[in-house]
């Protein structure tokens, strides 16, 4: 097996120290530095793409990303402070360039920035230099250098101007300066004198103009070094309700750590956790503060107000201003979308996370569950928290009041075991909560673990291993052992032995069951920290503080394989035991090979920004994961040469079911119940609200209507009015017209008749002047020449008196040379007299010297005598010693030489005898390889004819379904006519519903006129007892009483209604009640009619709808038939190709047929079945939409009954 390769997959983290550390490269992603990478993530998709860092980088400073967002710049920190730049647009993500200064003392670049066209870089180097370095980055070429500080005050922030490449800001502790660039020199443009200040942050806005933010919550505006405005911040301090007793702390300082600008003005952090947005206002050069924008409280954590005192160190917008970034100092990323109503209603707003919270600080502990995808990690910001590795989401966590220094998760994934500084805590992890169960007296437990089974769990606790039943909390064993602190400990698969290592240097084997140490390693010279097992229990490997990993097998180290730079923190092996993967104290991952080779091979991966702490592989060995000191935890995919993903043999699904309390459980069915019970009751509201607004609509709808109606006629009129009104107009506009036209002739003539007078007047002058000219120009000509021969004249007198001059000046020279010549004279004979005396001293010197060397020499001459016999003696000493010396090396040399051929005998020995039992092993594998692959052959030859077989008869079984597919299309278009019928029908009634509404107004109008009729008759009736009541005064007077009431008669009774009165009544009653009677009936049976057919409706549209649901079915059957006999013919197709290459492919063959026998068209069906049930959705939406308006036209229900009086 070949070198396991990684390549990182998701990342949870943020390096809270980086400057500028989120941007947004487009609408939906954002780029952020995590471990010792960029990441860009798309918030959308939720997919990461890294840019690692460079190999010896000691992580990384600042980041830039230029205005053509192509190009991203990485400071690093090093032995040199460098920039590195990637072309994130390239697929590859290759890195363009490398800038470093050679000269440069200072080890990092605090800050850098592009300049607007992307063509320049500007980066700013920290302590001792705090230089401004300007480079034409593709080039790397620097054209400008500049030292922006002399107190060693620290710079915090550089930028361009966004529409000048040649203007730069440069703002830090009491250092505000704008810099320009000309002439290859940056000069510096003085701001106006006031007090500087700590400036932390500054942005740059339209027309030349410089937002900056102080520590003391101060903000200014300067326009080209002018200040403009200013602004002090000052915070709404909320009071929290605590119940502690403890005094409140100070309130918090408004400090400007970050300021982003938008088209309408700015947005700045006003101090922890909250954000303030800046418009500008009315009058020139001010701002008003418009919207607060704050972290909430965290709801997870044991005191929520921790998350609001969190400084927000970067802001960021996207491009189209929709969205807002933060980033904090407790390394979390919070977003918020300043587009939706909510936010631009209310005055406050609150952030939230991005994706997830982060852990803050150092993560200790790492574990992983078997039955479900789950992480669980502890960290010193006091935190527990579940990942999901699948899904890449954080399932849920929560913080504690003490330290986590380690933890374990269950197999089963519904316990977790933390240990914390004062005790280790066994917890339920609920649907949304972590809850303890049970408490044991370990403090700062660093290292516990669960079984691979789950019923037992170790403990470390200092340098004793106490081991617990996970049922009855029991203490069943304490392995007792280790001198010092305990690093590691691992079970092996079958739960009976426990591996330990620790800070002695000790590496043991312990039986769980008798708590007996079985096997033992120890070096005294190696601080183990990690260590893991192979599953055969055989072999262990370890890692510890001599930078090498440890093979060791027996109590006995077999191999060493050093890392050569960093020392191994942790070592995890794969479940297969063919993969071996390390971290290191500089955050790399390396990947080796098991068994190792002779040669120390690996690869090796850029991946935390700190030393790794703690490894794992899942129990499907697809990911690696890894947590480091930075904060950070990244999952790694396992893949192979190929760039896929390894596959195991078993694949296990994953369990879900989860826990959850009782109580919770029947207060979240009784939430249900009443929200199912609000829900209805909304429901009801909401269709009785919708029918009151129906009504009030549909009035208004008719007064508007009528309204309208109104306006349009008065309009009418009115446009009437006017077109009369502008034919009047016209028509004196013409009038008007032609007069003024008759006016502007006559102007005209009369001012070309002036302008003519005026050209000729001027012509005059022209010439006068010209003349004038003339004579000016014979006047400057006579001057000139005057002038000409003054300075001619001027000039051969001063030649005149230079010549002289110059003839005194040789005279002085040769003067001064006949001087010199006396004096070099003179010096020469001076000179020869002093050399004569020397030379006589000299004589005298070297005669009294001669006279000593010669005695010298006599007594050289003896003593060379004496030496001469000595060196003698002594060479021939020397020479005896020298020839033994020889003798004996010779002799040592031929021994070793001896030695050294019997050792390599011996091995050669072994290495034949292994080779021989070696070749023999592959001889055998390879006859039974041979032997496999025949029996494979012809089964697989076998397998094809069948294939063969079954292809045909699916053939067979898709000629029927595609009929059937069509009967069906056929069914649907009857079904489609019956609709059309019964559209028909509805129509039909409700125009028969309309004629009888006619006939009701009808006959209520005929009602009216009878009730009319019976008033009248009531009113002479009521007349008629007047004229009685009159008559029956006259009952004594029995003639007036006769012609009283015959004057009645003749008054109420004419002659031709006396015999038609009584017939006439009675037969108009007769007619009203059999109307009635009629009109009655016909009502009714016109209701039961709208009742069955409504009823027919409804069943015939449940019969249409279960019938369509029946054909979906059928059809997603039919597809996932045709898919898995695809896959089974694509299988076959590959196992027949691996064993007869010559052979045409099964699939091949397949398609052959089918283009020879037309069934092109099958290759689609996937297609077809598609649009079809597409086409049905729609139908079935039109149906639906249709049905409760018909239901709402067709009246329920009685008709009123008629009045009769």
């Amino acid at each position: 097996m070949s070198i396991p390769i990684i390549q990182p997959h998701h990342i949870f983290g943020l390096q809270a120290s980086v400057v500028n550390n989120v941007f947004y490269f487009d609408d939906q992603s954002i780029m952020f530095p995590a471990g010792s990478s960029c990441v860009r993530y798309n918030v959308d998709q939720k997919w990461q793409k890294f840019f690692p860092g460079s190999e010896k980088s000691q992580g990384m400073l600042a980041l830039a990303f230029s205005p053509n967002r192509r190009y991203l710049a990485i400071s690093e920190k090093g032995e040199r402070a460098t920039v590195a730049i990637y072309d994130i647009q390239h697929d590859q993500s290759r890195k363009k360039k490398l800038l470093s200064v050679n000269d440069l003392q200072s080890q990092e670049f605090v800050s850098i920035a592009f300049s607007p066209d992307s063509k320049y870089l500007i980066a700013q180097s920290g302590n001792p230099d705090w230089t401004l370095i300007y480079w034409l980055w593709k080039k790397q070429k620097i054209i400008g250098v500049m030292k922006t500080t002399t107190n060693a005050n620290p710079i915090y922030q550089i930028s361009f101007n966004p529409q000048d490449n040649t203007q730069i800001c440069v703002v830090g502790d009491g250092v505000l300066k704008l810099l320009r660039y000309s002439d290859g020199n940056l000069k510096q443009t003085n701001f106006q004198k006031f007090e500087l200040q700590n400036f932390l942050a500054h942005a740059w806005m339209p027309d030349d103009h410089i937002i900056v933010g102080t520590d003391m919550g101060k903000l200014y505006l300067f326009e080209l070094a002018e200040l403009r405005w200013e602004y002090t911040i000052v915070l709404d301090i909320r009071k929290s309700p605590s119940a502690s007793q403890m005094p409140p702390p100070p309130p918090p300082q408004p400090t400007v750590t970050a300021i982003t600008t938008y088209s309408k003005g700015f947005m700045c952090s006003a101090g922890p956790g909250v954000v303030y947005v800046f418009e500008r206002g009315e009058e020139k050069d001010t701002f008003k503060k418009i919207r607060v924008i704050r972290i909430p409280q965290d709801p997870f954590s044991t005191d929520p107000t921790q998350a609001e005192q969190q400084e927000i160190l970067t802001l960021c917008l996207s491009p189209s201003e929709e969205a807002l970034i933060a980033s904090t100092n407790k390394s979390q990323l919070y977003s918020l979308t300043l587009s939706s109503a909510e936010i631009s209603k209310s005055e406050l707003a609150n952030f939230e996370f991005l994706s997830q919270s982060f852990h803050s600080n150092v993560i200790t502990g790492l574990d992983i569950c078997i039955r479900k995808p789950l992480v669980a990690t502890s960290s010193v910001d006091r935190s527990v928290r579940l990942w999901n590795y699948e899904t890449n989401v954080l399932e849920l966590y929560k913080e504690f009041q003490e330290e986590a220094y380690s933890v374990a998760i269950h197999p089963s994934g519904l316990y977790i075991l933390v240990g914390f500084s004062d005790k280790l805590r066994l917890m339920n992890l609920l649907i949304d909560d972590i809850r303890t169960f049970k408490e044991f007296t370990v403090r700062s437990c660093r290292e516990c673990s669960f079984s691979s089974g789950g019923h037992r769990f170790a403990v470390v606790n200092g340098n004793v291993i106490h081991i617990h039943s996970t049922t009855t909390f029991e203490n069943l064993v304490n392995l007792k052992g280790h001198n010092g602190k305990i690093r590691a400990i691992i079970w092996n698969q079958d739960d009976s032995k426990l591996i330990s290592c620790g800070m002695d240097g000790a590496v043991y084997e312990w039986n769980t069951l008798t708590g007996k140490r079985e096997s033992e390693c120890v070096l005294k010279s190696c601080s183990y920290t990690g260590l893991c097992i192979t599953p055969d229990s055989k072999t262990i490997f370890a890692v510890g503080s001599d930078r090498t990993l440890k093979e060791i097998t027996d109590s006995q180290i077999i191999r060493e394989v050093p890392s050569n730079d960093f020392a191994y923190t942790c070592v995890v092996m794969s479940h297969s035991g063919r993969m071996l993967f390390l971290g290191t104290a500089n955050g790399t991952v390396r990947s080796m090979k098991i068994p190792l080779p002779v040669k120390p091979e690996w690869n090796e991966y850029q991946a935390h920004a700190g030393p790794i702490t703690k490894m794992m592989v899942t129990f499907d060995d697809l990911y690696l994961l890894t947590v480091s000191e930075d904060a950070c935890l990244l999952f790694w995919k396992i893949i192979d040469k190929e760039g896929r993903v390894l596959k195991r043999d078993k694949e296990v699904g994953h369990a879900e079911e989860i826990l959850i309390t009782k109580s919770d459980l029947k207060e979240k069915n009784q939430l249900s119940l009443e929200l199912k019970t609000r829900v209805e009751e909304l429901k009801m509201e909401n269709e009785y609200q919708l029918r009151l607004k129906d009504m009030n609509y549909s009035d208004k709808i008719k007064e508007l209507t009528e309204k309208f109606i109104q306006e349009m006629e008065s309009l009418k009129t009115k446009n009437q009015v006017l077109k009369t009104d502008k034919d009047k107009i016209e028509i004196k506009h013409k009038e008007d017209s032609v007069v003024i036209l008759e006016k502007h002739a006559k102007d005209i003539e009369e001012l070309e008749s002036i302008n003519n007078q005026k050209l000729m007047l001027e012509y005059e002058k022209y010439q006068e002047l010209q003349l004038k000219s003339q004579r000016m120009q014979e006047d400057y000509e006579r001057q000139l020449n005057e002038m000409d021969e003054s300075k001619s004249q001027a000039l051969e007198e001063l030649t005149e008196y230079y010549e002289t001059k110059l003839q005194e000046k040789g005279m002085l020279i040769e003067q001064l040379q006949e001087e010199s010549r006396q004096q070099i004279k003179e010096s020469d004979e001076t000179k020869k007299q002093i050399e004569e005396d020397a030379d006589r001293e000299i004589q005298d010197i070297k005669i009294k010297y001669e006279r000593n060397l010669r005695d010298e020499k006599e007594a050289n001459l003896r003593l060379k005598g004496e030496t001469g016999i000595m060196r003698k003696k002594f060479t021939s000493l020397q020479k005896e010693i020298e020839d033994k010396q020889e003798e004996i090396e010779k002799l040592k040399s031929e021994h070793q030489k001896l030695h050294g051929v019997i050792r390599s005998l011996e091995k050669d020995i072994q290495g034949l005898k292994k080779e021989i039992l070696e070749r023999d092993e592959t001889i055998q594998d390879k006859e039974k390889r041979i032997y496999d692959l025949k029996k494979k052959n012809q089964e697989l030859e076998k397998f094809k004819f069948v294939l063969d077989y079954k292809i045909k008869e699916l053939k067979r079984q898709i000629e029927p379904r595609e009929n059937d597919i069509k009967e069906m299309k056929e069914q649907i278009q009857q079904m489609e006519t019956e609709l059309e019928l019964f559209h028909k029908h509805n129509t039909q009634l409700e125009l028969n519903i309309g004629e009888l509404k006619q006939k009701l107004k009808a006959t209520e109008a005929e009602m009216r006129k009878e009730m009319e009729k019976v008033r009248n008759v009531e009113s002479v009736v009521k007349r008629f007892k007047t004229d009685l009541y009159n008559c029956v005064a006259f009952i004594q007077d029995p003639k007036k009483l006769k012609e009283s009431v015959w004057q009645v008669y003749e008054k109420y009774v004419p002659q031709s209604e006396v015999f038609e009165i009584a017939a006439v009544d009675s037969d108009i009653q007769r007619e009203f009640g059999r109307q009635r009677n009629h009109l009655e009936k016909s009502i009714a049976t016109l209701q039961k009619k709208l009742l069955k057919d409504t009823e027919i409706h409804r069943a015939d549209n449940v019969h249409i709808m279960q019938e369509n649901v029946a054909l979906i079915k059928e059809i997603n059957d039919l597809r996932h038939e045709l898919k898995v006999s695809r896959i089974k013919v694509h299988d076959l197709e590959v196992a027949l190709g691996t064993i007869k290459k010559n052979k045409k492919p099964c699939a091949v063959e397949f398609k052959d047929n089918c283009s020879r026998s037309g069934g092109v068209s099958r290759l689609h069906f996937d297609h077809e079945t598609e649009r079809i049930i597409e086409l049905q959705r729609q139908e079935i939406k039109q149906l639906r939409e249709q049905l409760p308006t018909e239901e709402e036209g067709k009246p329920v229900g009685m008709l009123p009954a008629i009045p009769i009086q």
